[in-house]
């Protein structure tokens, strides 16, 4: 009689394997039908007291856990096998090595390598099938602790930067294409005032760090230091836009009428500023306050830094060695150090502790436009980038990064609280969503058609001293959202 060749009979294995695991999973789909119809009916003769919609959500996030389970238990089972064949299949080489009077430690290498491939197998599979419902659970217990508490609107352009004072009063400041800045009370949203002396798109807002002084850089090429006073309105009650979001929807094609406002015709300006910086051949994209207040920091698109005394106004330092337009720049709060980015992929840091040396680094740890590096309170720098990654460095090692933060959307102007070091990530898809330093996702900011940006978010900025709102965004539909985040809470989920 002919005798079955090992080969067919392995490949005959095979494909038995597969039609069972293929009619076991045509049984699993066709058990959720069943099951998902009998749910229902189950739901609809229940007494409780959750509306029937949320019911059926969560009955769908269910039978989704169960279906991810299931997949995985039947990836277990065959996983199990391979480890059960190929252990045999060890033994057998064992055998064989032994006759040839060989090392026994070529067959323990052998074998732990094996298995160790296995295992990580193993892990992947477990982290690529739970990681959806790890998403789906936090999506919605962000919105308990991520809550929008107002909406500051009156730009008639997109709002590219926005910052909190640091002195007292607290208010918040927006730059905007509509080529002014405006100064707003944090708990009622009413414009407090109204600066009007650039002649170009006014790209970001920095405030002193102990005077009643802010810093405006411009697309008309310059960046104006200018005094504000302002009285605070009595607050108000606040009406309840803390309400729990439907599923998130798109609402991009929404009517733009609604974010159109004329803005304020009541509120006070300025034309003139104390101090106007000139000597950039470009777009002057951001600007920031050294730490003393003494001096300033200017980026450009003229590929160019530049440093300035404050009194004098003289240019102290031309910082050049970028290839291509900067994006941002940012200085430390504690030291004399800036880092500036570009759209040349790199970041530099930028050293003014020695009066006598002044040193850069240049980091190229991104492969698109960096569009902003900030420093935290600490030793650390993070950076965001087009390539849809965040970074966190660590200033005493930064050859390459301690954390690596992957993204579906490119990063926008980032900022990093100061007491808890939680990332604020402004996306191009209207997304914002929080990391701590570790890279650990922790929220994403509600959105639906109800509330939320309906645009492109462009920046972020905490400001954890004011209990109303602790977080800033802006974006491209016209208006800054102050955001209350419940950062106990949100650590105590992670």
């Amino acid at each position: 009689m002919p005798v079955e060749s090992s080969s067919s009979s392995s490949s005959r294995q095979a494909k038995q394997k597969r039609k069972s695991h293929s009619l076991s999973i045509r049984r699993t789909n066709s058990t959720e039908q069943d099951r998902s119809g009998l749910q229902r009916e189950l739901l609809e003769g229940q007494d409780s007291k959750l509306p029937l919609s949320l019911r059926t959500n969560l009955l769908d996030l269910f039978s989704q856990i169960e279906r991810e389970f299931e997949n995985l238990y039947l990836e277990n089972i065959e996983l199990r096998r391979e480890i059960e064949s190929l252990n045999d299949r060890l033994a057998a080489d064992g055998q064989a090595i032994e006759g040839a009077d060989l090392a026994k430690g070529a067959l323990k290498t052998k074998a732990s390598h094996s298995t160790s491939q296995l295992s990580q197998k193993l892990k992947t599979t477990y982290k690529a099938s739970t990681s959806k419902i790890v998403s789906s659970f936090k999506a919605t217990t962000s919105r308990a602790v991520c809550q929008l508490v107002k909406e500051y609107v009156g730009h008639r352009d997109g709002i590219w930067d926005l910052s909190a004072t640091r002195a007292q009063p607290v208010v918040l400041g927006t730059a905007s294409a509509d080529h002014t800045a405006m100064l707003w009370s944090i708990e009622t949203g009413k414009c407090l005032l109204k600066y009007l002396g650039h002649q170009g798109s006014v790209n970001s807002i920095k405030f002193h760090p102990s005077e009643q002084m802010a810093l405006t850089a411009s697309g008309d090429q310059t960046a104006h230091i200018w005094r504000y006073m302002v009285q605070l309105p009595t607050p108000q009650a606040v009406a309840d836009t803390t309400t729990p979001c439907e599923d998130d929807v798109d609402s991009s094609d929404k009517d733009d009428a609604d974010v159109d406002a004329e803005g304020p015709n009541d509120c006070p300006s300025i034309r003139v500023p104390i101090t106007t910086l000139r000597s950039h051949q470009g777009v002057v994209i951001a600007a920031d306050w050294l730490v003393g207040g003494k001096q300033v920091v200017t980026a450009s698109w003229d590929r160019a830094a530049n440093l300035y005394d404050v009194e004098t106004s003289e240019l102290v330092h031309s910082l050049t060695g970028h290839d291509q337009e900067l994006t941002h720049c940012c200085t430390h709060p504690n030291q004399r150090l800036v880092v500036t980015s570009s759209r040349d992929t790199t970041f530099r840091l930028w050293d003014f502790r020695d009066p006598s040396i002044h040193s850069v680094n240049v980091f190229q740890g991104h492969t698109d436009t960096v569009t902003s590096a900030v420093f935290t309170v600490g030793d650390n720098v993070v950076s965001g980038s087009d390539d849809r990654t965040v970074k966190v460095w660590d200033l005493k090692n930064m050859r390459s990064p301690i954390a690596t933060i992957r993204t579906d959307s490119a990063v926008n102007r980032i900022s990093v609280s100061v007491n808890q070091k939680i990332i604020a990530l402004p996306h191009d898809n209207r997304q914002v969503r929080l990391f701590d330093m570790s890279g650990v996702r922790l929220a994403r900011l509600p959105r639906s058609n109800r509330q939320g940006h309906r645009r492109m978010v462009c920046c972020s900025a905490w400001c954890e001293d004011n209990t109303a709102c602790n977080l800033f965004t802006c974006g491209f539909d016209r208006q800054a959202i102050g955001w209350n985040i419940n950062i106990p809470a949100l650590l105590q989920e992670k």
